[in-house]
């Protein structure tokens, strides 16, 4: 018996599984494909993406795999640079491959001790008060007592669990792919700029290496579930753009239309849902992976506590309370940024004047942040402003902040010297610095990297510890 089945091995679950065996659960994770996809997809990690492959000791080999950018330019397309003094030890975007993250995320799960099953899928599932069983499409039986969906937009968990998944359905799709191109750059710009005087949108972005992401709007919503052909994007480029740009040897080609759509629950007794099966949304500004990852991120510490018998009672409801409002913005979000790409006149006007008041810091900073999901504050209830919230990767005695938040743990960061874990320090390491960068005396961080207390006195520090550590060890 499995202590949680993951259904689908893309980033959100491989991240999950990973997460899951830093505290030594069980793990099973189910991808229906037989292989590792192939294609090159150049996706962008925001930067708290990058804050929490830090703090699992990934980001270097991320990096090498990876090129940074300025992390500015987000926010529908509206090019303008990213804030100075934006509150992070990372504060750029890395482009990586979509297939790297994955196989990153899947080596890194499958080192510390997960199972990965390919051509498997779930085909139906039964919950009971001591777990779930597992139908596979073979019909195979396995047990577990958790499943969690993490199988995409078109989640077979989510459906046969029977969770609502309301929203807005497409009104426009768009055409997104990686091909090479035959002309030089200096004329793809050109024509790039001729066609914002006009109102025409589309674009070619180099990724290196000859590659080019193409976007271009779709002739008209159709059934997603036949992918685009290249004759597709060359005969809507021309009609756009006026030349096909001899676009050819494509990577990967897909289309995306602006549907919006929402899990009612993430949590239904011993299944959840995470990744695209609990939320899709078009993919500007390139959140949809990351979204997933911090869900995986938020749920693994979560569950792992569930399953050993320290979590508070209402400990895994957190995952919906906390994550289920961040989705919504960011349904939000992508919604409305997709609205100031129409080239109708009203959303036209309204693009230009926020075009215009994002030279004001003040809504630059909220709307960068808002993408980058550094400005994430979870509502832990009443106290400071950092009360909530992801700190920054800080000096510390022994380095850098996040390289202590390494095996999963929580963290007691006591700048006092006076302060102590007891019974919880087989959950959460401690570290006395008076030196530590921080605006606060100590602080409690979750393995998430959220404060969960700020704060010098022992007794509020305990109750904190209780409600999010559990009950003390003997």
């Amino acid at each position: 018996m499995f202590d949680v089945i993951i259904a689908g091995c893309g980033p959100t679950g491989a991240m999950l599984a990973a997460e899951l065996r830093l505290h030594d659960v069980r793990v099973l994770v189910l991808e229906k494909e037989t292989e590792p996809a192939s294609f090159v997809r150049i996706v962008g990690l925001h930067v708290r993406s990058i804050e929490l492959m830090a703090m699992r000791g990934l980001l270097d080999r991320i990096l090498e795999r990876g090129r940074q950018r300025p992390a500015g330019g987000f926010f529908a397309a509206i090019a303008k640079p990213a804030p100075e003094g934006l509150d992070s030890a990372h504060a750029y975007l890395l482009g990586i491959p979509q297939p790297v993250i994955v196989q990153l995320l899947e080596e890194q799960a499958i080192d510390l001790g997960a199972q990965v099953r390919r051509g498997c899928s779930v085909a139906e599932f039964e919950q009971d008060d001591e777990g779930v069983t597992v139908v596979l499409a073979d019909g195979e039986q396995l047990r577990s007592r958790y499943l969690v969906g993490c199988d995409g937009g078109r989640s077979t968990v989510r459906r046969l669990l029977g969770v609502g998944f309301p929203g807005e359905p497409s009104r426009i799709e768009t055409l997104m792919g990686e091909m090479e191109v035959g002309v030089p750059q200096e004329e793809i710009s050109a024509t790039v700029a001729q066609s914002r005087e006009t109102g025409k949108s589309f674009s070619l972005r180099p990724f290196g290496e000859g590659i080019h992401q193409v976007v271009v709007p779709a002739a008209g919503v159709s059934d997603r579930a036949e992918p685009p052909t290249l004759e597709d994007f060359r005969r809507q480029l021309r009609a756009i753009a006026g030349t096909d740009f001899g676009v050819h040897s494509p990577r990967w080609l897909s289309r995306f239309g602006d549907a919006t759509r929402l899990a009612e629950r993430y949590r239904v007794g011993r299944v959840l849902l995470a990744g695209d099966a609990a939320h899709i949304h078009p993919p500007i500004g390139g959140q949809g992976l990351n979204l997933g990852v911090q869900d995986a991120f938020n749920l693994g510490w979560k569950l792992a506590a569930k399953i050993h018998g320290w979590a508070p009672e209402t400990l895994l409801d957190t995952y919906q309370a906390e994550r289920h409002p961040v989705a919504e913005d960011v349904l939000d979000n992508t919604r409305a940024q997709m609205e100031l790409l129409s080239t109708e006149p009203g959303p036209r006007a309204v693009r230009r004047l926020l075009t215009e008041l994002m030279d004001f810091d003040e809504v630059n900073r909220h709307l960068i942040e808002k993408i980058t999901a550094v400005g994430i504050r979870y509502d832990f209830g009443e106290g400071p402003d950092l009360l909530g919230r992801r700190l920054r990767d800080v000096d510390v005695r022994q380095g850098r902040l996040y390289g202590l938040l390494h095996r999963g743990r929580g963290l007691l960061l006591d700048r006092t010297e006076r302060l102590a874990v007891g019974g919880w320090s087989d959950r959460v390491d401690y570290l006395a610095d008076p030196t530590a960068a921080l605006d606060a005396p100590c602080v409690l961080l979750r393995p998430d990297g959220h404060v969960a207390w700020v704060g010098d006195d022992q007794r509020d520090l305990d109750d904190h510890l209780s409600r999010w550590f559990g009950t003390p060890a003997d």
